[in-house]
């Protein structure tokens, strides 16, 4: 099974503008690709999407254990010619050796690519592929893409890849082609209104500088062994559940919702920003995260799709709402000064921040029985967000790695509600606690 990881030497080092540069320039060649993204992120994988026309997928080794990130990677790629893998950070960053890019690399045996931005180097290009290839051996590091690399410099690049054992795979020139970002969190790829003309101009100079033959030679590789995770059809008769998905509602999961599909349930995707309501056969409501605050006045001014919520949240219907999904059921959203109501499911108020609020990964630890959770389980998740409740809430007890703590989230039977955002393959049993309490709230009826 073909795959590679495109990682890097840092955030903001080319990872994304190279991984679709390489991605556009296969697809050309007719090859059928599969893309991952390691770690948590949702942002890239809508560019990758953009690229191949279908679904990609989140690779953590935090939310997973191994044979789990095995199986993902497997069950997304093996219909595919290659699988492309976007690392996270710098190649070696995560949590305790979890998380990150070389963990992912390591799990899946998967070869590995560096990025390496170029930028105000020349020679010292030296010491920063030595650093990476020598820090911890073995990391499947096979070799190394120079990004924002002066033609002038390219035999030098190749003479260091020569000196230092590892396979020169090409450059990407300095160019004004890059993922743009703004000063809370990055744009999506269906905010940048010429991304097609990007991507193309991103193919054309892969195809040109890249050694794309070589890649593909190196991309072949036995698969590791793993247990299949054997899912079974829960319903005879499969309850709905209601997604939120538009612009200011996007950061979603894929395999979250495919695992709920494989469980029978039938999604009905919604938009909050411009239906008048929920599907009216909805058994259960997912409002996921996003970009909320670019949309204030224009989801403040769909009453009725405020009203729905509120009404469907209040009589019971099991929901998930994360981040994003979490302001939107608060009475009011605070900006610039401006206030905008929501739905009012809540008394209290989100304002927002100039920094990021409890960044990273947590283990969320249960007190109690909750709609996802049973008393003492600790699940995996991750926060990554500049906005702020006055209530947050206190049902769950968030743990970071270095040993802090704080309460958060809003739990009950029918609820999930809170900053962090929750992986269902982490620990499937969410995800058939929910598509049980969907069945029950619809009165539909379970397999014998």
């Amino acid at each position: 099974m073909r795959r590679v990881i495109i990682a890097g030497t840092g955030s903001g080092c080319g990872k994304t503008t190279v991984t679709c540069a390489v991605m556009e320039a296969l697809c050309r060649r007719g090859m059928k690709l599969s893309s991952f993204k390691c770690g948590p992120d949702y942002i890239d994988p809508m560019f990758h999407e953009k690229i191949i026309g279908t679904y990609s997928h989140n690779l953590d080794s935090f939310f997973c254990d191994e044979n789990t990130v095995k199986y993902l990677l497997y069950e997304n790629g093996i219909n595919s010619d290659i699988s492309v893998i976007e690392g996270v950070m710098g190649f070696y960053d995560g949590v305790n050796g979890k998380g990150s890019a070389l963990s992912v690399a390591e799990i899946t045996d998967t070869p590995v690519i560096l990025v390496v931005d170029c930028k105000g180097m020349s020679n010292s290009l030296g010491a920063v592929v030595k650093g990476f290839l020598t820090y911890r051996t073995p990391n499947n590091i096979c070799g190394i893409i120079f990004n924002r690399l002066p033609e002038k410099l390219v035999s030098c690049a190749k003479k260091i890849c020569a000196e230092l054992n590892t396979v020169y795979f090409g450059y990407m020139p300095s160019h004004k082609c890059t993922i743009e970002s703004r000063h809370l969190g990055l744009v999506t790829a269906d905010e940048i209104s010429d991304i097609k003309e990007k991507i193309k101009f991103l193919g054309e100079l892969a195809e040109k500088d890249i050694l794309l033959d070589k890649i593909i030679n190196y991309s072949e590789r036995p698969f590791p062994k793993f247990t299949e995770i054997n899912i079974e059809k829960m319903f005879e008769n499969p309850p709905v559940v209601a997604v939120a998905r538009d612009r200011a509602f996007c950061f979603l999961y894929k395999d979250n919702v495919s695992l709920l599909e494989k469980i029978g349930c039938r999604i009905k995707y919604f938009s909050p920003l411009y239906d008048e309501r929920v599907p009216e056969d909805a058994d259960g409501l997912i409002l996921c995260g996003g970009y909320p605050e670019l949309y204030l006045e224009r989801l403040s001014e769909n009453i009725s799709m405020c009203e729905s919520v509120k009404s469907l949240v209040n009589v019971g219907i099991p929901v998930i709402a994360e981040c994003g999904g979490f302001m939107y059921l608060h009475k009011y959203i605070e900006n610039n000064n401006e206030t905008y109501q929501m739905t009012d499911v809540f008394e209290s108020s989100v304002y927002r921040t100039d920094r990021l609020q409890r960044f990273g990964y947590i283990t969320l630890e249960s007190e109690s029985d909750s709609l996802l959770f049973k008393k003492g389980d600790k699940i995996t998740a991750h926060e990554f967000h500049y906005w702020e409740s006055t209530d947050c809430g206190k049902s769950l007890t968030a743990v970071k790695h270095d040993g802090r703590s704080w309460e958060c989230c809003r739990c009950s039977e029918s609820m999930y509600a809170g900053f962090p955002h929750i992986y269902f393959y982490s620990d499937i049993r969410m995800a058939e606690r929910f598509a049980v309490a969907c069945a029950e709230y619809g009165g539909k009826k379970w397999t014998e």
